[in-house]
Formats: C-alpha cells, sequence, structure tokens
C-alpha cells in the first residue's frame, strides 16, 4: 500500500520563494507541493479545492497580509500553518504574533536558496512540514486544559530555592507562554531552551516579559540565576547552568548541535543534573523528535522533579512522548497544569 502524501500548498507573493519551496518538498518521497499562490485571496480559493495537509504562508504580502489571513485561518477552517519569514526585527515580532494566533512553527527565508549549506537547510524545512503535518490545529483563543488561576507568592514562599528547566520546539512558544503567565513573582529561576532561528529568541523574550509578572530575557554568558527571572537560550547557542562558589550561572557555547538542534534540550537538561541535581525541575514540552528525553533521565537519576506535557495538550507529541517511554519524567501533566506542579514541587523540595 502506498503511503499517502504530505499536500502542500506555498503562499508567497515570492515566485523564486514558491519555486524554491516546490522544489524542495517535491524532492522528498512523502509530501507534494499541490498548488501555489501568489496571494491569500488566491490561496483561499485553492484552499478549498485541494483541501491542503499544510500551508506555507508568507508575512508581507499584497492585497492581505499573512497575518490577517492567519487570523481568519484558524478561526474559520483550522489547519496546520508553517509561516515564512526573512529575519529581521520587524518580521520576528511578526512570527512571535503568528504563533500566538495559531502558525505551527516558522521557516527563516535565509536558509533558502543558499546552496553552500541548502542540505541541511532542506532537512529542517521538511522536518517541519512533517511536524506541521502531525500537529493538532487548534482553533483561536483555545485554551490549555485546566489553565489555573494567578498563582500568589504567599502561598509558596521557599519555591525560589529551586530552579526550573524547560525545554520545548514546534508549537513550544505558545506552551512556554502558558506556564510562565500564572507565575508568581518569586518563582524560582527558570531557564529555557526553545529550538527557535537565531534572531528570534530576543523578541520571544521580550514578548514573555511584557505577559509575565517574572521578568524574561535572552540569556548571556556568566549571569547569576536569579529568582524571579527566565532567561531563554539565544537561536543557534546551546545554553547550560554551571556553579561557580555559591552561585549557579549561566553559560553560552556555539559548540556542534545536538540532535541536530543548537540550543539543544538535552545540553541543558545534562548541565542540570551534573550541576543542580536535587535543586532542580525538569519540565520537558511539545515538539517533534527526541530531544530532552535523554537529559529529563539524567535529571531524573540525579533527584531532580521531572515533568512531562501530555498528548492531550501538545501541538506534536514528540519529545515528551520519547520521555515517557524512556521512564524520564516522574508526571505527565496537561499543559494547564503545569504551573500549579511546578510552584508546589519547589515549595515542597524545599522544605526537606
Amino acid at each position: 500500500m502506498i503511503a499517502k502524501k504530505i499536500k502542500v500548498l506555498c503562499v508567497d507573493d515570492s515566485a523564486l520563494m514558491r519555486n524554491l519551496l516546490t522544489e524542495i518538498i517535491n524532492a522528498q518521497p512523502d509530501m507534494q507541493v499541490v498548488a501555489t499562490a501568489s496571494d491569500p485571496l488566491i490561496a483561499r480559493d485553492l484552499i478549498k479545492r485541494h483541501d491542503p495537509d499544510v500551508l506555507t504562508l508568507d508575512i508581507n504580502m499584497p492585497r492581505m497580509d499573512g497575518l490577517v489571513f492567519l487570523t481568519h485561518l484558524m478561526r474559520l477552517r483550522p489547519m496546520p500553518v508553517l509561516m515564512v519569514s526573512s529575519l529581521t526585527r520587524k518580521n520576528s515580532k511578526a512570527s512571535l504574533k503568528a504563533l500566538e494566533l495559531g502558525a505551527v512553527d516558522v521557516i527563516e527565508k535565509s536558509g533558502l536558496g543558499i546552496r553552500a549549506n541548502q542540505m541541511q537547510d532542506d532537512s529542517l524545512i521538511v522536518d517541519k512540514i512533517r511536524a506541521a503535518a502531525q500537529s493538532k490545529p487548534c482553533r483561536l483563543g483555545c485554551a490549555p486544559q485546566r489553565a489555573p488561576a494567578t498563582l500568589t507568592s504567599s502561598a509558596y514562599p521557599q519555591a525560589s530555592k529551586r530552579f526550573v528547566m524547560i525545554g520545548a520546539s514546534t508549537g513550544g512558544t505558545e506552551a512556554i507562554r502558558h506556564v510562565l503567565e500564572p507565575l508568581p513573582e518569586n518563582a524560582p529561576g527558570i531557564v529555557i531552551a526553545q529550538h527557535m532561528p537565531s534572531g528570534f529568541t530576543r523578541s520571544f523574550a521580550e514578548r514573555l516579559d511584557r505577559s509575565c509578572r517574572i521578568k524574561v530575557s535572552e540569556a548571556t554568558h556568566g549571569e547569576p540565576i536569579l529568582p524571579g527571572h527566565a532567561y531563554v537560550a539565544p537561536g543557534g547557542i546551546h545554553l547550560k547552568v554551571a556553579r561557580e562558589g555559591t552561585r549557579y550561572v549561566l553559560k553560552l557555547d556555539d559548540s556542534e548541535p545536538v540532535n541536530r538542534h543548537r540550543p539543544s534540550v538535552d545540553v541543558l537538561f545534562e548541565s542540570a543534573a551534573q550541576h543542580l541535581g536535587k535543586l532542580a525541575i525538569g519540565i520537558l514540552l511539545t515538539g517533534m523528535g527526541k530531544d530532552g528525553a535523554a537529559g529529563l533521565g539524567k535529571m531524573r537519576q540525579a533527584g531532580a522533579m521531572t515533568l512531562a506535557q501530555n498528548e492531550a495538550t501538545c501541538v506534536v507529541y514528540g519529545m515528551p512522548r520519547e520521555a515517557v517511554a524512556q521512564g524520564a519524567a516522574r508526571e505527565v501533566l496537561a499543559l494547564g497544569e503545569i504551573p500549579l506542579r511546578l510552584m508546589e514541587s519547589a515549595a515542597v523540595a524545599a522544605e526537606h
């Protein structure tokens, strides 16, 4: 029996981009471009005609802006969407808004058409299409299961004595937001490895900082991990934790990718297992692949509390599934349950 191919519709006002994506996608045995469109109004009719599994969507287009089209699409006909964006400050903010609106992931235009690194770039692009095809699109405005009320500092007076490591990939930007927003000002110091292109992470951290009570910033080399702060790994750089005297600090390095990712969740989690041990809480969220599963297992072996997001609330249940299969997660929770469990775990651990 011949497996059904992933049907892709490419929407971009650049003929060059449409042709490049078509070439990359049609070279894969498990996917094909069923149509292309130069603007969203043309795409609207092609969606009805071809019923694609995945849509690639440019942000800046004539006749209708990509974000406006995405908003209508996720309200009326939710489907997996990959945003195609050039790496600019303005577009990184627009891409993050697209992820908030329900897009699955972002493809960098800078990775298209540059033949020197094309094989690696092609592989990342088609992997994102495969992940999108497996994802569960969410109607605009839907929330995680059992989202908590805002948590208060007074209920968890000792929680700031612990450290939290979070890893995520596909669907992770919104999952991380749902974890961080309810947290009180005395939350443990939080270190985050999210698979994201370089240039997007600063805007991501700034966006979180505006919506959270804790302070969120892009991580810098050597800075101490403080309570009430969250640190996002810069795109394209590994993030680790280390001990310097009585302080725990962040370390950045540009060594080779691990599990094809940099930053890698395994790199972060393994450093936490080595330097933090029982002081740490590890959380593995939505994403395709296995990055983070082995590291979460090492954290558990070192005495850390380890949590994994459940299948029902994941955009892509890949990384958490692998962690559960390996016995790395002590508990498997709906996304909305994680903030409360995080604070409870930190407070209980601090009492012992």
